[in-house]
């Protein structure tokens, strides 16, 4: 008998039991001579009574005498198994299936021995040649499903675990992980029915993350939230909560979203992920002085995160009242990252979105040249630097800087009105009026693209699973 397989996490780690003495050493022969027969019982009766130790000290002797005997080094690596020496087991498996390549018995323990010890390609080798020998065995079909999906090879584990589920069908176990295969292969539709006729579903928050995962993938979108619910209800951890939070930010449900982080945030304090999926549910929400403080903070643990510098930028420069103190580590990234053009102009951009001196306007100035000389064709440098010209009342000169910005984004909703402001100022009315016409054609752009980058940050987030 085979060494029996507990379901898959999600993460795909395995949690194996200890391999078991098994039928295979009753149909085999002991050794011949008289008193080793005897001691061979006895190192069975230790077995079975759960004297490891003894058993593998009686085997030890018996293999001096007996080499290459199958039922010694079959039952050595067993004993040793039971006591946690992993490595001396799989040197007596290796054995054990050099004795008797024809048993599938010997070649399933092999492979699991391998399985243990995450030599997960050659474990596939032996327990596939157990499966030629004995097809019908459900546990060695389980451990080479779980084989393939250590290897991120769920398309070949899927037909494994249904041959197991053939032979086991209501085992919700191997239910569940046949799920999980089918749905990491791009199969959700196969995953949905599996999950349904699952025994327990309702007690098992790992099944019920699952099927949010498969509703969702399927377009199901209130059953995968009921299901991420039910997920974080049973088993509140901080990846439940998580998902659930991530499900309404999917969605562009962020009041739903804000509680679950908040909360998750005052349970999991440490917890990055769920400080940035809370700011993003504000920045989403429109929330922007509350998300500010959130990726300051980010930032502040990690000064050189490029990602947490761009989130905090984005609420800097959206938000155009008020004095923030915390954007100001947008300039101190800026200054030292000279080759990032967009954190440059958010961080000039913060600057022009609040009172400013002389000095703070020079700042700017240097943080976008910074930028245009990274990035000449950054239409948002230029639109930056367009307006901080008309901040300095030089209309004229800001011309130049948002033409150019419109003709690297045409439909640059809000450098069409800065335009028309500085048309105005010169007096050609006709020409303001074209742009205000144009601003507000391209104004559902810009909502489109602060919707997409918050696509993208979400997408992100997702991956921080």
């Amino acid at each position: 008998m085979s060494l029996p397989i507990t379901p898959l996490l999600r993460s795909a780690a395995l949690l194996l039991g200890f391999l078991a003495c098994g039928a295979f050493l009753c149909a085999a022969q002991p050794p011949s001579a008289a008193s080793d027969d005897s001691l061979f019982q006895q190192a069975m009766s230790a077995m079975q009574s759960g004297s490891f130790a003894r058993a593998r000290s009686i085997l030890i002797g018996l293999r001096a005498r007996h080499p290459h005997d199958f039922p010694v080094d079959e039952s050595l690596g067993l004993a040793c198994a039971q006591l946690g020496d992993l490595k001396s087991a799989l040197l007596s498996f290796q054995q054990a299936a050099q004795d008797d390549p024809g048993s599938a018995v010997g070649q399933a323990n092999l492979g699991t021995a391998y399985l243990k010890l995450h030599q997960n390609a050659l474990a596939v080798h032996a327990l596939e040649a157990s499966l030629r020998l004995d097809p019908s065995n459900a546990s060695t079909q389980a451990a080479l499903a779980q084989a393939y999906m250590l290897l991120h090879q769920p398309q070949k584990a899927v037909p494994a675990f249904q041959a197991a589920l053939k032979l086991n069908p209501e085992d919700s176990g191997l239910l569940y992980n046949t799920a999980l295969a089918e749905f990491q292969a791009g199969n959700a539709a196969q995953a949905e029915p599996l999950l349904a006729r699952m025994p327990g579903l309702e007690n098992s928050a790992e099944a019920q993350s699952l099927y949010g995962d498969v509703d969702e993938s399927l377009g199901k979108y209130e059953d995968a939230a009921k299901y991420y619910a039910n997920a974080a209800r049973l088993d509140p951890s901080e990846s439940n909560v998580f998902m659930l939070g991530i499900e309404f930010l999917r969605h562009w449900t962020f009041d739903p979203a804000i509680k679950e982080f908040e909360a998750g945030v005052q349970r999991f304090p440490k917890s990055t992920r769920m400080q940035v999926g809370l700011g993003v549910a504000y920045y989403g929400g429109s929330y922007y002085d509350k998300a500010i403080p959130v990726f300051a903070a980010l930032l502040k643990k990690s000064p050189d995160n490029a990602l947490y510098a761009e989130l905090l930028g984005r609420d800097c420069t959206v938000l155009t009242e008020g004095i923030r103190p915390e954007c100001a580590s947008l300039v101190t990234f800026a200054e030292r990252h000279p080759g990032n053009a967009i954190i440059a102009t958010y961080a000039a951009t913060s600057i022009l979105h609040q009172p400013q001196s002389q000095q703070q306007l020079d700042t700017a100035r240097s943080l976008l040249a910074h930028a245009l000389r990274a990035n000449p064709r950054m239409p948002q440098a230029q639109f930056a630097m367009g307006l901080l010209l008309q901040q300095e009342k030089q209309w004229s000169e800001s011309i130049p800087r948002l033409e150019t910005a419109i003709q690297l984004k045409p439909d640059y909703a809000t450098a069409h009105y800065r335009l028309a402001l500085a048309y105005n100022h010169n007096g050609d009315k006709q020409k303001a009026q074209e742009q205000i016409a144009l601003e507000l054609k391209y104004s559902k752009a810009d909502r489109a693209e602060v919707e997409n980058r918050l696509r993208s940050v979400t997408t992100f987030l997702v991956k921080m699973q």
